[in-house]
């Protein structure tokens, strides 16, 4: 049975290499273990290795074997193991796994029984997943996650440097670190192959990741999420979908904080005057003077349903502490296929901009009732804001006035500029 495993496992792999190059790539850094079956019931990984039962490798076809191989080496490239933060450890697998899966299946491999996928997740990431998980206990993930305490249900990666993982002895299992990389800290080079080793009864769990492996992990699948990009690229062998995956996890990205105090700052209109001074003051002559001009800002928020209650509080109190710095007066529309009745509500600059009470919404979602609603106003705004899943009708023509997009989700807009709620 397990040569019979071990073939199956390496023809997977080959045809994942030959097939689908950026997948094959990937499951090649992966080093095979096979584990011990009283902890391991299918598959597993810990950012280290791939770890498999043989009893559930042997029920699987060659496709199914393919798909749980790319399955793990997934979580490990989008880095999932780095990314939790203070989630809870048991709803943020399931979100790993509802983000990776759509992905798999899109590329035309068959995912065993069992699996987590939810159409309407395509294109999501784990953390925008996450919100949407319920922490239900009887919802499983079929492969498991052991880059974590399995004690631990809330966060093992918080700001506080915990210690690292202690060394490992020959028995476990090996961290496989190929082409000559030293191995991460925390940990030691295993002194065989990690794909002979298991042996009766097979490997044992290995230990979760301490801090600073799990750092150094990070860091290199990020460069091996970028070579395998890269190969696969120019191959030809790599979808539109997937190169926009890739991109965005590679490209640095700042808050969505601080991207909005930066534009926001940059509509504060203070230049030098030249105008006459009082004849009282006596000097004929005329200096510039540095002045300030009260800005006008629109904030509409999609109330279509989508955007959930705390995340508009958490932008509202964002707008409120950026526009005293720079004198905005701000008119607040809320609108889902229409504008609220209620609206627009108006704040100036000294007060407070909070949100209202019960703001209407839950219909379909249409932005042109917004950008009709600047067009008739007296004087455009300086800068309109709408916070959106940008999943709607917009307009068919691009305003006069900048218009900024706080995006939650994946989706594309047509003009303006666009920041990712991250």
């Amino acid at each position: 049975m397990k040569q019979d495993n071990d073939t199956k496992l390496a023809a997977a792999r080959t045809r994942l290499i030959i097939d689908k190059p950026f997948l094959g790539a990937l499951v090649l850094r992966l080093p095979i273990v096979e584990a011990n079956p009283e902890w391991c019931k299918t598959t597993a990984t810990d950012a280290r290795s791939f770890y498999y039962n043989p009893e559930f490798i042997e029920q699987l076809s060659l496709s199914e074997t393919e798909f749980v191989l790319a399955h793990e080496a997934l979580h490990c490239a989008l880095s999932h193991f780095a990314r939790r933060e203070n989630r809870v450890k048991h709803r943020w697998d399931i979100a790993c796994d509802y983000a990776i899966n759509p992905i798999l299946i899109k590329e035309g491999l068959k995912p065993p029984p069992g699996s987590l996928s939810e159409k309407t997740f395509e294109g999501m990431t784990a953390e925008e997943i996450y919100p949407y998980i319920e922490d239900n206990e009887n919802e499983e993930t079929l492969d498991q996650h052991i880059y974590d305490d399995p004690q631990d249900s809330s966060s093992s990666q918080n700001k506080q440097k915990p210690p690292p993982s202690p060394p490992k002895n020959p028995d476990e299992a090996k961290q496989g670190q190929q082409g000559g990389q030293p191995p991460p800290q925390g940990g030691r080079q295993p002194e065989q192959d990690p794909e002979q080793q298991g042996g009766e009864g097979g490997a044992s769990q290995p230990p979760p990741l301490g801090y600073e492996e799990r750092e150094s992990l990070h860091v290199q699948w990020q460069q091996r999420l970028a070579g395998a990009a890269q190969q696969a690229l120019q191959a030809g062998k790599m979808d539109g979908d997937m190169a926009r995956l890739v991109d965005f996890l590679l490209q640095p990205r700042l808050p969505w904080r601080m991207l909005l105090a930066r534009y926001m700052s940059g509509i504060a209109r203070d230049d030098y005057s030249y105008t006459r001074p009082s004849n009282r003051r006596g000097d004929p002559a005329i200096f510039p003077s540095l002045r300030s001009s009260q800005a006008e800002l629109v904030v509409a928020l999609d109330t279509s349903g989508s955007i959930h209650e705390d995340e508009l509080n958490d932008f509202v109190a964002e707008i409120d502490a950026i526009k005293g710095q720079i004198r905005a007066r701000v008119t607040l529309l809320a609108c889902d296929s229409k504008i609220a009745d209620a609206c627009p509500w108006v704040y100036e600059p000294w007060e407070e901009f909070a949100l209202p009470k019960n703001i209407p919404g839950g219909g379909g979602t249409d932005f042109v009732p917004v950008f009709e609603w600047a067009d008739r106003q007296d004087r455009a705004p300086d800068l309109l804001i709408y916070f959106t899943d940008a999943e709607g009708r917009f307009p068919g023509y691009m305003p006069d006035y900048p218009v900024l997009w706080l995006v939650k989700g994946k989706l594309p807009v047509p003009w303006g500029q666009r920041i990712q709620l991250n």
